[in-house]
């Protein structure tokens, strides 16, 4: 992809034991990254890292995490300047959908996606940027088309999208003297463990070839994460036929 620009750098991938966040370790550590992985399904976590220490010769650290809880993502970050001495790259890629209809929504499936949406993400970034800064590194976050265009479902998941764009743009604002690289990634539907609104999941639901797979949102982020010098503001990445069938 690029001349070794990620090349014994060290990235931290959230929700990292599927989905997007599974295929992004991947595509760093083909890229020579060495990759921390959190998510809180251990096992899964530790047999990626295997693989991906066996196919790529990189390094990899498993911490079990939480992103809703503040002091696992302190811990996160923590662990991996002890093991690494830094973090070039912050992929903010863990996030849910629960429930869908506002007037049914329990406070318990609004308080999960909004504490994993927009807490965790909050934490993540906030504990990151002062070890981001030093090696002028990457903050990326997994946004959605969700969160660009009013959707009649799920309005509480999309909000809690517009509010990664938000808060990514205001600290690309805040940091961008301190060559600090910002880059919003946004994907339509992504065949992946995903739920959709009516509880069953994009894999079951589309088949291959309908809409984007993993590997293709990981491709565009790590892209983002490999710019030494620039910084691509948003991306997003959707099915061709996307907004024919959206309006």
């Amino acid at each position: 992809m690029t001349d070794d620009a990620l090349t014994g750098k060290t990235a931290i991938v959230t929700g990292a034991s599927s989905g997007i966040g599974a295929a992004t370790c991947r595509t760093l550590a083909a890229e020579g990254a060495n990759v921390v992985l959190a998510a809180r399904s251990e096992d899964r976590l530790s047999d990626l890292a295997d693989d991906l220490e066996a196919d790529h010769g990189v390094e990899t650290l498993v911490v079990p995490t939480n992103v809703r809880e503040e002091g696992d993502v302190d811990a996160l970050i923590e662990e991996t300047v002890e093991t690494f001495g830094g973090i070039d790259v912050l992929v903010n890629n863990a996030g849910l959908s629960r429930g869908s209809d506002v007037a049914s929504m329990s406070t318990e499936e609004y308080e999960t996606m909004q504490e994993t949406n927009v807490d965790g993400v909050f934490y993540a970034t906030r504990a990151a940027i002062p070890h981001v800064r030093e090696r002028d590194g990457h903050l990326i976050f997994v946004g959605s088309f969700a969160g660009q265009y009013p959707r009649s479902f799920n309005p509480v998941y999309a909000a809690s999208k517009w509010w990664v764009r938000g808060f990514a743009k205001s600290v690309a604002a805040q940091l961008g003297d301190d060559d600090v690289g910002v880059t919003v990634v946004n994907p339509a539907e992504v065949r992946s463990e995903f739920e959709t609104s009516d509880g069953s999941t994009f894999a079951e639901t589309f088949e291959e070839g309908e809409v984007s797979e993993p590997e293709e949102v990981a491709e565009v982020i790590t892209f983002a994460a490999s710019r030494e010098r620039s910084s691509l503001s948003e991306i997003d990445v959707n099915r061709r036929d996307k907004f024919a069938d959206s309006f």
